[in-house]
């Protein structure tokens, strides 16, 4: 059999896996705290024809070896976590963070999300929450009557309620970091959950410590880069081709050499 007719389909499938990911990054170009995808690839085993350093005669050893490898495989999908572009919202709500951490979110499932997106809300109970009404952790809930809001870059977040005319602190939203933000599991709506790669989240205030600040009236969008992405679905695009030629020419040798019977 010929090995390369294999081969050639490991090639094709990881290839599809490759623009799989680039098309889930284009069509999140526009979402709100995005983090874009990259798949990683390793070459699968070696077929060891011949061992290198074998002796060749009583005083010689070969130098080199023959060793066919056997096609590719997907070894890891990860995210990439670098600063989104900041887009001004003037939404007195949404705040965008600027550097390292993640908001927390209470999920209906008692688990603890982690978002960048900052499109904050307020639900009929004046908790903030996100788009999906999932409140964020600290909770923080607005008085009725609050008005001029705002949100410091350290997170504090003041109102000026009722007829007050001086501005009264609410509470103050904290940022969650991890050892390896890699590890985190995407699990749609903009939120990410722990896992043991991930490791614990470290709580702590905006500005300190390594956390980024917050940036009221803005959004951080997405990372992805479009002509980046083209350029990998172009790249992808004729890998796929080429694998889907071997495989062609594999079948063209083996008709050759059944002509010749």
């Amino acid at each position: 059999m010929i090995r390369s007719l294999w081969t050639g389909t490991t090639g094709m499938h990881s290839q599809q896996l490759n623009i799989d990911v680039i098309s889930n990054n284009l069509a999140n170009v526009s979402t709100n705290g995005f983090k874009k995808s990259r798949a990683d690839f390793q070459d699968l085993l070696y077929q060891t024809m011949k061992v290198p350093g074998s002796q060749s005669s009583a005083d010689t050893e070969s130098p080199t070896g023959i060793l066919v490898g056997l096609g590719v495989r997907p070894a890891a999908v990860s995210k990439v976590f670098s600063q989104g572009d900041l887009i001004q919202t003037l939404n007195e709500l949404d705040v965008a963070i600027e550097g390292e951490g993640f908001i927390q979110v209470s999920m209906p499932n008692g688990n603890t999300g982690y978002t960048r997106c900052g499109a904050l809300k307020r639900d009929s109970n004046g908790r903030l929450t996100t788009s999906d009404g999932y409140p964020i952790l600290p909770a923080i809930t607005l008085p009725d009557g609050s008005r001029q809001i705002t949100i410091s870059d350290s997170g504090i977040v003041s109102a000026i309620i009722g007829a007050d005319t001086v501005s009264t602190e609410i509470g103050t939203i904290e940022l969650a970091s991890f050892t390896n933000n890699s590890g985190l599991s995407a699990i749609g709506k903009n939120l990410f959950a722990e896992t043991a790669a991930s490791g614990t989240p470290q709580t702590g205030v905006p500005g300190s410590d390594g956390y980024g600040t917050l940036l009221q009236t803005y959004l951080e969008g997405s990372n992805v880069n479009i002509v980046e992405e083209l350029a990998s679905m172009i790249t992808t695009q004729r890998a796929y081709e080429i694998n889907s030629k071997t495989i062609q020419t594999s079948d063209e040798m083996m008709q050759t050499t059944n002509n010749l019977i």
